[in-house]
């Protein structure tokens, strides 16, 4: 069980802005652990209910046969659910829980997402298990590629401190709505000391490319009396930016779902999805179209 979660010095103000639907997906291990207390956190300092979901997979031609999850073990699910309610609680965070089975995970959590007209899913990340299976595999990077909420990814031991944020933009439409909730971020809530912002370019000829974005960026900050250091950066996108988020000390990266190609292509090259791979940061991934 979670101890009580002081967010009076990390939540000052509203981080995330008006939240009105926070849906925490778990699949109840120890690396959703940082998921869950970043949820109660937020769903306290925005004064607005969690939804608690786990689904558990199934195989059709397994149950055919008999196969299916016994009772034992959705009672074990059931006592995890009401553990994390009981943590919220403890919080004052109200809590609605909820275990649903599906052939395809991912699309059970944005179903609901959808459904419930959530604002910001929150998950974990599993350990590193190689970047191609994760990319290939990870329900949190199929639940990116479908949703259009936004996304928040939480590695097992990150701290959410809302102190240095950094951005990271390729000048494109994917980019749009990262750039803006960083700016927001910075801009509304006195916890953040610093705004970074980022822009990739393969090779020395194309900096002028990223320099011309973050000028605009800086335009853009400074309109709204933010102040943002800018890095023009040489080298493979999602490598690059993981490393700057460790040298920057960031302790959250926003980004948008750049570098995809629809459903097919972010699973197979995502920026986003290979940086929520490797970052030791949590990451939000904002779609351009879940701008509020």
């Amino acid at each position: 069980m979670l101890e009580k979660i002081d967010i009076k010095e990390r939540y000052r103000m509203k981080l995330m802005g008006s939240v009105r639907s926070i849906l925490l997906a778990t699949d109840g291990s120890d690396y959703s652990m940082g998921a869950v207390k970043e949820a109660i956190a937020f769903s306290r300092e925005c004064n607005t209910s969690l939804r608690l979901l786990r689904v558990l997979e199934i195989n059709p031609a397994y149950e055919s046969m008999g196969f299916n999850y016994s009772t034992e073990m959705v009672k074990l699910v059931e006592e995890e659910l009401d553990s994390i309610r009981e943590d919220a609680a403890l919080n004052n965070v109200e809590c609605t829980t909820m275990l649903k089975r599906s052939e395809r995970v991912h699309e059970a959590i944005t179903e609901e997402a959808e459904k419930q007209r959530t604002d910001i899913i929150i998950m974990g990340r599993r350990g590193m298990t190689g970047l191609k299976k994760f990319i290939m595999g990870s329900v949190t990077a199929k639940v990116i590629a479908s949703t259009s909420s936004k996304v928040l990814v939480v590695p097992k031991e990150a701290q959410l401190k809302g102190e240095t944020l950094l951005v990271a933009s390729d000048g494109s439409k994917h980019s749009e709505g990262a750039v803006n909730e960083a700016i927001d971020m910075a801009s509304r809530c006195p916890v953040v000391k610093s705004l970074l912002a980022v822009s990739v370019v393969p090779d020395k000829s194309k900096l002028g490319q990223a320099k011309d974005i973050l000028s605009k960026i800086s335009d853009r900050a400074n309109a709204r009396g933010v102040k943002v250091e800018t890095f023009p950066l040489v080298g493979q996108p999602y490598k690059t930016l993981v490393n700057a988020s460790l040298e920057m000390a960031a302790d959250i990266i926003i980004m948008g779902n750049y570098g995809s190609t629809g459903f097919a292509g972010v699973l197979m090259g995502s920026v986003a999805e290979r940086v929520i791979a490797l970052s030791m940061c949590s990451v939000l991934v904002v779609k351009n179209n879940a701008v509020h």
